[in-house]
């Protein structure tokens, strides 16, 4: 099973392409997908090239998203809730099954605490993969959220 880990944004969204392969996860590719500052329309267009571009490449059967939280400020919140739909939209239209994690619940996941900060999550993904600390948070947070989904459906193990 291969998932694509989304972490969303307008100006960076993060991405993680994971895949299990026995008892280990192999990180296939991960990083950042930079929107820079220009016109939102602009930036949307092209988080959803870059998406088809991923998604063509790696061939996912799954996507994992990270959820909205809960925003002090509204225009920040509508701005990520409209990264989020592109990103959904790209899952779907692939026929991806789509998963969206709360952020906490992520965070609790990889650390046991759902209010690790996110050198915390990074250091553990790191560890689960078997490699170097990814160097960009948000591609580590997409990378926590592949993992997330590979581990709920971890197949049960029958004792002898």
């Amino acid at each position: 099973m291969r998932v694509l880990g989304l972490d969303p944004g307008t100006v960076r969204t993060g991405y993680g392409i994971v895949e299990r392969a026995g008892d280990r996860f192999v990180r296939l590719g991960s990083g950042v997908v930079e929107l820079g500052n220009g016109p939102l329309p602009d930036r949307l267009v092209r988080l959803q090239a870059e998406l088809e571009r991923l998604i063509t490449a790696y061939a996912p059967t799954a996507c994992a998203i990270e959820g909205l939280f809960h925003h002090r400020n509204a225009k920040s919140a509508l701005l990520l809730g409209q990264a989020r739909g592109v990103c959904l939209l790209s899952a779907a239209r692939h026929g991806l099954d789509i998963v969206e994690y709360a952020p906490a619940s992520v965070k609790k996941s990889m650390t046991g605490r759902g209010a690790a900060d996110k050198e915390c999550v990074g250091a553990m993904v790191a560890r689960l993969l078997g490699e170097a600390a990814e160097a960009s948070l948000d591609a580590s947070d997409a990378l926590a959220l592949a993992l997330c989904y590979l581990e709920e459906r971890r197949p049960l193990r029958v004792f002898e």
